[in-house]
């Protein structure tokens, strides 16, 4: 459940900075412009914000594991 919630508000939170950022691109051509690169910068930003938590829960899960082997190799010595 952690998991899946820190990826709905990852999602989240780079959907809005990309909304933002395209908007303000959009903005300088016109208001048309602004609404079209909002809704592209969200799409563009949640997509990030999903990848960026699956390799961060991958990572995570990486280091996990060495951390098990670490400690079992210490154990053999």
């Amino acid at each position: 459940m952690g998991t899946r919630l820190k990826r709905v508000l990852s999602r989240a939170r780079y959907a809005a900075m990309g909304a933002a950022i395209g908007a303000g691109i959009g903005g300088v051509f016109g208001r048309n412009a602004a609404s079209t690169g909002g809704a592209l910068g969200a799409i563009v930003g949640a997509t990030v914000g999903e990848k960026r938590v699956s390799v961060d829960t991958f990572i995570d899960d990486v280091k996990e594991k060495r951390a098990e082997r670490d400690v079992l190799a210490e154990g053999d010595d």
